[in-house]
């Protein structure tokens, strides 16, 4: 039977329906009264949708869905005056929950609205103990920006999540940029140095050139792996002309946290590169990374969708005009796993079945990769959860081209244009570390989406 699925506003015939549903749907999981709430939102949205009584609320619409002219579901929005949105709630009667892709409708319905309007962000809050509401706000891409246990009900713990649209420019940026995360060498030392004595004054006083000296003095002692000696590593991050746009030094501390400090980058994409190489990389020499760090919001951002946890706000702690956060990071947990940085276009035909090989060079991380490994595929806001079916190994891209189909590695280039692609995105010094092909399908089983484990700060 064909289904005439319809979202329209609410009309004064509907109140009944939003009152009984908001009251089914909201009791299990928030205090208070709401049908008294439910009727003061619908009178809102009746009578013009101004909120008279709201210190921030610019406007305050409700809509309908309905499946063949049945009533099954609604949606509140609340715009602010800060130019974002809040879905405040999205609710489907029970028969209807689960059917159609309905609840994906009216989000949709309701992103649409909000971007049409100029919202910069949408956002909501779900109990987390409503399983089936907060996953589906995670599989649609919202990011839970923290939790507040016994907030609206008591035992009941409240996640705020959040979607903030980004521009094209954004997803250029990342496609544009082409970084390498790798170990420090003796001929980084000196960039590294400019980098951290240019970024770091501003937001950690004590930072030096004698500082920066006992970091590279930990990084020689390295290879004690002795946690009483304060043994370093050092990453940065490098573009293909081998400019270093960031630096991340990592110390293995006792009971095996392991403490990020600097984790510094000039760029938006040097600093999620730094972020989504370096957990992998350091999973031997510990259980948990945490880092001190001042981020922007765009950095903040990339945290949240890496999945790191804010800890705490410390006021004046490195710097008396900063506020200090600490974030971290499990990497024991089960649904940690080697992550690889791709393009945008990329992750999109790997997500489609179009491409089914990736093609990297011999860095160290890349030539552990086994068969049979799942490894999460991130680029700047999207991620895919792949598993690798086989892999192999050349001498140079044109030997490795001679064996493989180009249309594989990049859907719809011929062999000449992934070529170019190739030594494009790698120099020849990079090339010569050797080629790795990654034989790839997206999996079935993707990871949960990681949540705080405690409040955030």
């Amino acid at each position: 039977m064909v289904q005439d699925i319809q979202i329209r506003e609410a009309r004064d015939e509907d109140r009944e329906f939003v009152v009984e549903l908001m009251q089914a749907a909201l009791s299990p999981y928030y205090g208070g009264d709401h049908k008294a709430h439910a009727a003061r939102i619908f009178s809102t949205h009746i009578s013009g949708g101004i909120d008279r009584i709201g210190h921030f609320s610019s406007e305050q619409k409700m809509f309908i869905l309905t499946v063949n002219g049945a009533r099954a579901g609604m949606i509140h929005l609340v715009g602010k005056r800060q130019e974002t949105y809040k879905i405040s709630p999205l609710i489907l009667a029970q028969q209807y929950r689960g059917k159609a892709g309905l609840g994906s409708r009216l989000l949709s319905f309701a992103e649409d609205y909000a971007v049409r309007n100029g919202a910069r962000q949408i956002y909501c809050t779900v109990a987390e103990e409503n399983t089936s509401a907060l996953q589906f706000f995670l599989r649609k891409g919202y990011l839970p920006a923290g939790r507040s246990a016994s907030h609206y009900k008591e035992g009941i713990t409240e996640v705020m999540l959040y979607k903030l649209w980004t521009s094209r420019e954004y997803d250029e940026q990342f496609d544009r940029e082409n970084i390498s995360v790798v170990p420090c060498e003796e001929h980084h030392k000196p960039q590294v140095t400019e980098v951290l004595l240019q970024v770091l004054p501003e937001y950690f006083r004590g930072v030096d050139e004698s500082w920066v000296r006992a970091l590279f003095d930990g990084y020689d002692r390295r290879s004690t792996r002795d946690v009483n000696a304060k043994f370093k590593l050092i990453f940065v991050a490098e573009d293909r002309g081998n400019t270093v746009l960031g630096v991340a030094g990592a110390t293995p501390k006792k009971g095996e946290p392991i403490k990020l400090m600097p984790f510094i980058a000039t760029t938006l994409p040097a600093f999620v590169a730094l972020l989504t190489d370096i957990p992998f990389a350091l999973k031997s020499y510990g259980r948990k990374l945490y880092m001190h760090i001042t981020p922007s919001v765009e950095e903040t951002v990339a945290l949240q969708r890496r999945g790191w946890r804010l800890d705490a706000a410390m006021p004046a702690a490195y710097h008396q005009d900063r506020v200090t956060q600490q974030w971290s990071f499990d990497i024991t947990g089960e649904d940690f796993m080697r992550q690889i940085r791709v393009k945008q276009n990329f992750l999109r035909q790997i997500k489609d079945g179009e491409k089914t090989l990736e093609v990297r060079v011999g860095y160290d991380n890349i030539k552990t990769i086994q068969p049979g490994e799942r490894v999460r595929l991130a680029s700047g806001r999207e991620e895919q959860v792949i598993r690798i079916r086989d892999v192999r190994y050349y001498g140079s891209f044109d030997e490795m081209l001679e064996k493989e189909e180009a249309s594989r590695i990049a859907s719809g280039l011929s062999r000449e244009a992934v070529r170019s692609l190739l030594k494009e995105i790698y120099p020849e010094s990079k090339e010569k570390l050797g080629v790795v092909v990654l034989d790839i399908q997206p999996d079935d089983q993707q990871a949960a989406t990681r949540l705080p484990s405690s409040p955030a700060t």
